[in-house]
């Protein structure tokens, strides 16, 4: 077979540095719009003539095409390439956001988000299987994994405040074009900084898997969209997530047939490596639904406008990056498995604090304990969770395993979302019944962040009965993690678009 060039072999170590700053500052952006679209729906809405159910597209159509292309495109980057596929990413996610930012009529927006989330969906695990192989030893990786999931803390918390910023300002359209300079830096710099990798010998990209793959998640997503929307009896719900599960059904069928699969079933199989990944999806489930229904809690029950709401996530924020500060430390000095237990019992422990916060208690004395616990184990959590969902993956399949695990924080955060929200509401309905509407609301909102500090026990529990040793720092295998996109999930809901939506619409 033909060999290629491996990064392992020549990359400048000189470079790595200014190496990991761009690509973390394209993480920045990528981050960013998970959410800086959110407050500004309602200037979108009347500039340039939305419907309500189309205006929710405009979150949905990011969200669809991220979190259904993100295995296919993670494969194709370790098959042609991990800084071409990157580069081209990040090519078509700027030129996407100059078209949303032009957009005049809605179609043209829809369609700029949702091209911008294939280009998300090629950037963001590239970057990652980039950083990995850049950084082999498992100390200097567990640092550069705290500096990219630290940037990733600080873009979705600044989300928020930089959309109610640009467009009470200027305009919402600053918000897209403001990832203009970032992307045509990365596109100029990162060829200078970063040599090219690819997996160690040529193969053909699975098509049917590539085909099926790409369905089943898409179904998935929109399934899971939909059901935010209307519920899970809804057969426009209910419809994509029976073709989703028919599609995984098929996919593994033809991944076991075939003898260059897109998702080598041994590659699942892996036990630690599993069992990590099924803790990111408790994790990714619980995070995103606290961060969707703590806003619902901002601006419903303490009456914040959405500027002020996106201001009292700053602690939040300064959470995440304290926690992400001390996770290298921990995973060198405990091992990564009790680093992420320990990170999980935090995280379960801030979500009971936030769900004792009654109706008339103020900011500082109800949700600021349990959001400052909450973001600390969060920011513990993140970069150890990419160290052990990696485990195992070599220079053949970094990005597929940055992409198996990407999926894997956006099909757990929509499900969160998309269960633990239904929950809240129909709680509250019931409450509603015989209370005023913010008991009802906080109400709601305690019974299912309990839902999800048990969620994160469970994962915790998961990963403590675990056989076999807890890697330590320095005594690893160089072949260990390989990269992982640490989330926007955990820190912004896909959601919060439609939430302030309706929201904002109804002060406006």
């Amino acid at each position: 077979m033909k060999t290629v060039p491996t990064t392992s072999t020549y990359h400048p170590a000189g470079r790595r540095g200014p190496a990991l700053v761009v690509l973390c500052f394209v993480q920045f952006m990528l981050v960013l719009d998970d959410n800086v679209v959110s407050v500004a729906l309602p200037s979108i809405r009347d500039d340039l003539g939305f419907g309500t159910a189309g205006l929710a597209w405009v979150v949905n159509a990011y969200f669809l095409a991220f979190g259904g292309l993100l295995l296919l495109f993670g494969r194709m980057a370790d098959l042609l390439g991990r800084r071409r596929v990157f580069l081209t990413g990040v090519a078509l996610f700027g030129a996407a956001s100059l078209v949303c930012g032009l957009a005049q009529e809605p179609w043209q927006l829809v369609a700029g988000r949702f091209v911008q989330g294939a280009g998300a969906a090629m950037a963001s695990p590239a970057a990652l299987a980039l950083i990995t192989l850049l950084f082999p030893g498992t100390e200097e990786r567990a640092r550069a994994f705290g500096v990219w999931g630290g940037v990733a803390g600080l873009g979705g918390t600044a989300g928020l405040m930089i959309s109610g910023a640009l467009t009470g300002l200027a305009s919402w359209r600053w918000i897209f074009l403001i990832n203009l300079p970032v992307a045509l830096a990365a596109v100029v710099l990162l060829p200078r900084l970063a040599p090219e990798s690819r997996a160690g010998h040529a193969v053909r990209l699975d098509v049917p898997g590539a085909v099926l793959g790409t369905g089943a998640l898409v179904s998935l997503v929109y399934g899971l969209l939909r059901t935010g929307e209307s519920g899970w009896a809804d057969p426009a719900a209910f419809g994509p997530l029976t073709l989703a599960v028919l599609l995984a059904v098929a996919f593994v069928a033809v991944e076991v047939r075939t003898a260059e699969p897109l998702v080598p079933l041994s590659f699942l199989a892996f036990r630690f490596r599993a069992v990590a990944n099924g803790a990111t999806l408790l994790f990714s489930a619980a995070m995103y639904a606290m961060a969707f229904l703590l806003m619902v809690h901002l601006q419903t029950v303490l009456g914040y406008g959405p500027l002020t709401a996106g201001l009292a996530y700053l602690p939040y924020g300064a959470g995440i990056l304290t926690g992400m500060w001390l996770s290298a430390r921990a995973v060198t000095r405990l091992g990564v498995r009790p680093a992420l237990v320990l990170s999980f019992l935090i995280s379960a422990a801030g979500l009971l604090l936030l769900s004792g916060v009654a109706a008339d208690d103020a900011y500082v004395r109800g949700v600021l304990p349990g959001m400052l616990v909450t973001s600390l184990g969060c920011g513990l959590g993140l970069p150890a969770l990419t160290v052990a969902a990696l485990t195992g993956t070599t220079e053949e399949n970094a990005g597929l395993g940055s992409a198996v695990l990407s999926s894997v924080q956006q099909v757990g955060g929509a499900v969160g979302v998309a269960v633990l929200v239904a929950l809240a509401a129909r709680h509250s309905e019931v409450v509603a019944a015989h209370a005023g509407l913010r008991s009802a609301v906080t109400q709601g909102f305690s019974l299912a962040l309990t839902v999800a500090a048990a969620l994160l026990v469970l994962g915790a529990v998961l990963l403590a009965a675990l056989p076999g040793r807890s890697h330590r720092g320095g005594k690893r295998r160089s072949a260990t993690p390989q990269n992982v996109r640490p989330t926007t999930g955990t820190v912004r809901s896909h959601r919060f678009g439609r939430h302030l939506r309706r929201v904002s619409g109804r002060g406006g």
